[in-house]
């Protein structure tokens, strides 16, 4: 991706704010407000992912739809994937220096259209692309470092998000489910209340 939408400044920015929104509400149920304007006051898609120190993850919620302004929804993700993502236990006060804040700013979901659905894996771009598979009450979502961080390729990243909507690998081949792409710029904390970087995927 050669063309980036934010600044190295409004990503630090993003995740500073992720970070206060967990430790304020983790040590006291206070709900932070957004102080900032710009960006951040514009409806925009986020996702916030909580990671061990040690590359383990924590915890990860955001909105892949832009329904909320950007601050207030990295607000939002924020505390629910600190206190609300069903697969962790809420994360505790003795755990906010052992944890790492990584906040992913989303473009708008696009659905992929292909005729021939058996070339849909050409359609995808490994570094680039995040996906959502849907179909009736089924959806699910890969951000697109996840594909990076598996080593996937297209095919595998498809049948994956399949698999994380509750569908079977391979569904993707099926017309009566959307595959929708969209992309991330992804900035991350290096340590705990450490310096912020912009994530650079393979391809992107």
């Amino acid at each position: 991706m050669n063309f980036y939408e934010y600044t190295d400044e409004e990503g630090t920015i993003a995740v500073k704010l992720a970070r206060k929104a967990i430790e304020e509400y983790v040590d006291i149920k206070l709900v932070v407000k957004n102080s900032y304007g710009g960006k951040f006051v514009e409806k925009r898609g986020v996702f916030t992912t909580i990671n061990k120190t040690s590359g383990e993850l924590r915890g990860c919620i955001g909105f892949p739809e832009p329904i909320y302004p950007l601050g207030e929804a990295i607000i939002k993700s924020a505390i629910a994937a600190a206190v609300e993502d069903p697969r962790f236990p809420p994360v505790t006060k003795r755990e906010l220096d052992e944890i790492v804040v990584e906040v992913s700013l989303l473009t708008k979901p696009i659905p992929v259209n292909v005729e021939d659905r058996s070339k849909l894996p050409e359609k995808i771009i490994v570094g680039i692309h995040g996906l959502i598979a849907s179909s009736g009450p089924f959806s699910g979502l890969l951000l697109p470092q996840v594909a990076v961080e598996e080593k996937m390729d297209s095919k595998e990243f498809l049948d994956a998000v399949c698999w994380k909507a509750g569908m079977e690998k391979g569904c993707w081949k099926d017309k009566d489910v959307e595959i929708k792409t969209f992309t991330a710029e992804i900035f991350y904390e290096v340590e705990p209340n450490g310096p912020v970087f912009r994530k650079l995927l393979e391809n992107g």
